[in-house]
Order: C-alpha cells, then sequence, then structure tokens
C-alpha cells in the first residue's frame, strides 16, 4: 500500500510518500516541500491572510498534482498551529475540502508532540538517558523528553518563528539589545519547561524538522561535505563548536549575506537568525552537551501512527 502524507507547517508544507512493507515497516517513495509562510503577516493577529491563504492553497494543489503520479491508496492531510490558532483556520481547512475533497486533520499541540516524538524515534536510537527533543516551527514549537521506555514528558508553546519574528521584527542584521529581549522573552514563556527539565535532566538535544535541517546541510558545506552514503543518515550528530560557530555568523548576518549562504533554504533566510537564537539559549541553559539532527519528524510519525495504531 501506498500512503501520502500532506504536513502542513506553518512555515512550509511538506510531502512524504511512503510504500508499505511487512512488519509494519516501509519504504520512502518521495519526498518534497514547499514553502507557504502561513503565518506571514498575520499569525500574531490569529488570521491567515490573503496572501498566505493563497499560497496555501496552491501548496496543495501542486502536492496532489505530484501524488496522482504515484498510484497511492491513501493521502493523510495535517494541519498544526498556523491553522489552529487562527480564527480563519477553519475556512482555510474547509476551502481545502470543497476545493480538492482532501480530509485535513487539525492536530493539537500535545498530538503534534506525540508525532514528532514517534518520527524521531525512527531516527535516533534512545537509550535509558533522558533526551530533550525539539522541533522548531513557524507557529510553535514542541518541546519533549524522551527515554528507550518511551515518552515521558512532551509540552507545545506558541514560540513559533513566525510569531517571533512578528512580534519583534528584527534589525537587519539584528542588534545585541535586540537579541536581549528575544533570550529575555523566550526565558518568561518556558517556565514548563524548566520544571521538567530539573525534574528528568537531559544533558542530549535532539532537533528535528527545517531549522535543524539547515544547521546541518550549512554545516556540512563549510565542512567540504561528507561521503554520500552518510547524507542518507536520518540521524547526523552535529559538533557544537561548529553550531557555535555558525551561530555567530547567522547573528552578525544580514538578509543579503543569507541568500547566498550554501545550505540554506530561502523560505529559512528571513527566520533563521532567530531560530538560532532560541537553539543557542537552550543550550546554554540546560548545559547540554551533544546535539543531534533527526530528519524524521511529524510525517514519519504519522506513518507510524498509521502502522502501529
Amino acid at each position: 500500500m501506498r500512503i501520502a502524507i500532506i504536513d502542513m507547517g506553518t512555515n512550509t508544507f511538506n510531502l512524504l510518500i511512503v510504500e508499505t512493507k511487512e512488519n509494519n515497516q516501509y519504504k520512502t517513495i518521495f519526498k518534497d516541500k514547499a514553502g507557504v509562510k502561513l503565518g506571514k503577516g498575520g499569525i500574531n493577529k490569529k488570521v491567515i491572510t490573503p496572501e498566505a491563504f493563497e499560497r496555501g492553497i496552491n501548496a496543495i494543489d501542486n502536492h496532489l498534482n505530484t501524488i496522482s503520479s504515484y498510484n497511492v491508496n491513501k493521502i493523510i492531510a495535517t494541519a498544526t498551529s498556523g491553522v489552529r490558532s487562527t480564527e480563519n483556520g477553519k475556512e482555510f481547512v474547509d476551502t481545502i475540502e470543497s476545493k480538492f475533497g482532501l480530509n485535513v486533520q487539525v492536530i493539537t499541540g500535545d498530538e503534534e508532540a506525540e508525532l514528532i516524538y514517534r518520527g524521531v524515534k525512527q531516527a535516533v536510537k534512545f537509550n535509558k538517558e533522558n533526551i530533550l527533543i525539539l522541533d522548531i516551527g513557524g507557529g510553535s514549537n514542541e518541546f519533549i523528553i524522551a527515554n528507550s521506555n518511551g515518552l515521558t514528558w512532551k509540552h507545545s508553546f506558541n514560540l513559533g518563528m513566525a510569531r517571533l519574528l512578528d512580534m519583534f521584527q528584527p534589525s537587519d542584521p539584528i542588534t545585541l539589545d535586540e537579541i536581549k529581549n528575544v533570550e529575555n522573552y523566550i526565558d518568561s514563556e518556558l517556565t514548563i519547561l524548566y520544571d521538567a527539565v530539573n525534574k528528568y535532566q537531559p544533558t542530549k538535544l535532539i532537533g528535528c524538522s527545517g531549522t535543524f535541517d539547515s544547521f546541518r546541510a550549512m554545516i556540512v558545506e563549510k565542512n567540504g561535505g561528507i561521503p554520500e552514503g552518510i547524507k542518507r543518515v536520518n540521524a547526523y550528530p552535529i559538533d557544537l563548536d561548529d553550531y557555535e560557530k555558525l551561530h555567530i555568523k547567522l547573528i552578525k548576518s544580514t538578509i543579503k549575506e543569507r541568500e547566498n549562504m550554501e545550505g540554506l533554504e530561502p523560505v529559512r533566510i528571513e527566520m533563521i537568525v532567530l531560530a538560532s537564537i532560541f537553539v543557542n539559549f537552550i543550550i546554554k541553559k540546560f548545559k547540554l552537551k551533544s546535539l543531534i539532527q533527526s530528519s524524521f519528524a511529524i510525517k514519519e510519525g504519522m506513518v507510524d501512527k498509521i502502522l502501529n495504531s
């Protein structure tokens, strides 16, 4: 059986097509993504703007055209913070259903966190040590604490990069005072996380989705690339010294400079500085000792849920 997953994130609409095999295994047939910036201009007003609305509809149209050539048996579409937190999110979902006949599941933050965990555990081998997982989105950021026994704690925070970009509208390049303001705001919003980290004491961070994919790609490019076989590995250890050098480069950069940075997707050029400030803050705050990028997240988690439910 072939299954297509459309993950409707706030920044990108991701497509994954898989073919199921025996013993609840699957093979990836096709992957693609479309930058939509669904939250641009309206996320903190709780609205999808007409321009973003149109970008989202066009992305669904393109993904469905792709799916039509792969003999897919089932299509599952999920929508996250960029839809669930907006007043016209239902109108957006209804438009997709009426135009394309596609049912969209608007998932909660808790459901999103669980799917992220289900995805990450396919890419990263867990042991008894508690590990902190972070998925940075446009509308929300999910934190999960897990180990080899399963998911221990999870929470979704409305601290996505589209929200922070709209809220702070940083200078180009961002100033030290603006960085401090962003960090103070992040600090004020994460009390629940601090309690959980204090309780479970994770020392390792696993980062997934677009921000961490970009970190991996940019560091790999700077280091001269890696062998093709390793490129296909779904989890990649990011050296913290390499990350710190990248972080310093990003916070000093202008938008124009970022447009020419190898490995950085165009859809992330505006938001990557705030995303790096967020990640750097978390690493320093919790004195984390290692960082791993996971190429698997929500959409792979949804496949796991389908096969194992």
